[in-house]
């Protein structure tokens, strides 16, 4: 059912996205930054955003838009200069072949991801289609399902916030669709040809991107996580309004409202200490929390992939399942990794001795079955030393009980 978002409503709406993000997906404060400045005037000719289900999309094409790049250095953008450019590049290349752009989408759940979509929309008049490619972040475009569905990813635009477009065009082999197998190692290649373009000095380690054009038909196929705008909204509500106040409470919230396989994976313990590298357009990090005799470790590429637990031999999570902070105490209870640890690497001192909780749940269908995008998740967690096979969560934990026994 459509809907309309209001400025009011970005700041639930971002929180909630945060921690469906895994850890990623853009900072709370970079996308605080960007939405304070959402007010109808010079640059926004409105202050409300259309909202749709993909069933609704029927008026137009759609396209994926997004910041790619380093969580720490989009935090400085005020508007989204590079996503909107990218946009008005896709509309014009459509315009030409006299096809109407519509709808535009995030890519994955996350605060950034869906204030510069629901911004976006707002700055062009757009609608936002309420689904992302992923139900969580991820690193990398192979992970998402808009990759796995073989959208073609041409046209592709990489546009930095001085307005630098750069357009990434990857010909397949065999025709102008290429055949399938060659076509699924399409975003791969775009990927690999993108990070060393926004770690240039041009673009400053990020860049607004808007590729995966959809026509309706692409849209219900290569969407098939869904409703993931409004249950961000809503878990952001219930956040402001008290409703969730504890670990525990916000784990039954996944569960009951939800409908997410969570867990506690932690005793709830204290921030000890961080380390981040910002290189290629990621934030590569680590994050430790000390709770008695356990020490965990969640290891980050801007997106939590890997936890450990000192007292365990074997991961307590594996992405592409999911794994978010939550701060107990007075003030603010999500958190992403970069919103934990801070340009130089300290800890963000807000959090203080205050209690952090690591909460789980099971990735959707979509990421966990054999294929592109469980194969691109697991040559990552290969990169971080991780060399066995995906275990589910609720397998890595009934071995964790095992071995406590």
């Amino acid at each position: 059912m459509a809907y309309e978002l209001r400025r009011e409503d970005l700041e639930p709406l971002l929180l909630g996205a945060a921690f469906f993000g895994s850890g990623g997906g853009g900072t709370i404060e970079s996308a605080r930054h960007l939405a304070a400045h959402f007010v109808a005037g010079d640059y926004y000719p409105s202050d409300t955003v259309k909202v749709v289900s993909v069933d609704e999309a029927t008026e137009g094409a759609a396209v994926m838009v997004a910041y790619l790049g380093a969580p720490e250095a989009i935090n400085s953008a005020t508007y989204p200069l590079g996503p909107v450019t990218a946009v008005q590049n896709v509309q014009a290349r459509l315009a030409s072949q006299s096809t109407k752009l519509a709808y535009v989408m995030p890519p994955e759940s996350g605060a950034l991801g869906f204030t510069v979509a629901a911004l976006v929309a707002a700055k062009l008049g757009l609608a936002v289609i309420d689904a992302d490619g992923a139900g969580r972040a991820v690193p990398s475009l192979p992970m998402l399902t808009f990759a796995a569905a073989e959208i073609d990813p041409r046209p592709a635009f990489l546009v930095s916030q001085g307005g630098l477009c750069v357009e990434l065009n990857v010909t397949p082999r065999g025709g102008s669709e290429g055949a399938p197998t060659h076509q699924r190692d399409v975003s791969a290649i775009v990927e690999q040809m993108m990070r060393p373009v926004v770690a240039d000095p041009e673009f400053g380690q990020f860049g607004g991107l808007a590729m995966w054009v959809m026509t309706p038909a692409d849209i219900g196929r290569a969407t098939p996580i869904r409703g993931t705008l409004t249950r961000a909204l809503k878990l952001g509500r219930a956040l402001q309004s008290g409703e969730i106040g504890s670990a525990r409470q916000m784990t039954a919230y996944l569960v009951e409202r939800c409908g997410l396989a969570a867990r506690a994976v932690s005793e709830p313990g204290e921030l000890v200490s961080a380390e981040v590298d910002t290189s290629g357009g990621f934030d590569v990090g680590k994050i430790r929390i000390q709770a008695g005799q356990h020490t965990y470790t969640v290891m980050y590429q801007n997106e939590s992939l890997l936890a450990w637990d000192s007292t365990c031999a074997q991961p307590i999570v594996l992405a592409p399942d999911s794994v978010a902070y939550f701060v107990g105490g007075e003030g603010q209870a999500v958190f992403s990794n970069g919103d934990l640890v801070n340009g130089d690497g300290s800890l963000n001192p807000a959090i203080g001795k205050r209690p952090v909780t690591l909460i789980a749940w099971r990735a959707e269908t979509e990421l966990r079955k054999p294929g592109l995008i469980l194969d691109s998740f697991m040559q990552l967690l290969n990169s971080l030393g991780y060399l066995g096979p995906y275990v589910p969560l609720e397998s890595l934990q009934a071995a964790r009980t095992g071995d406590a026994s």
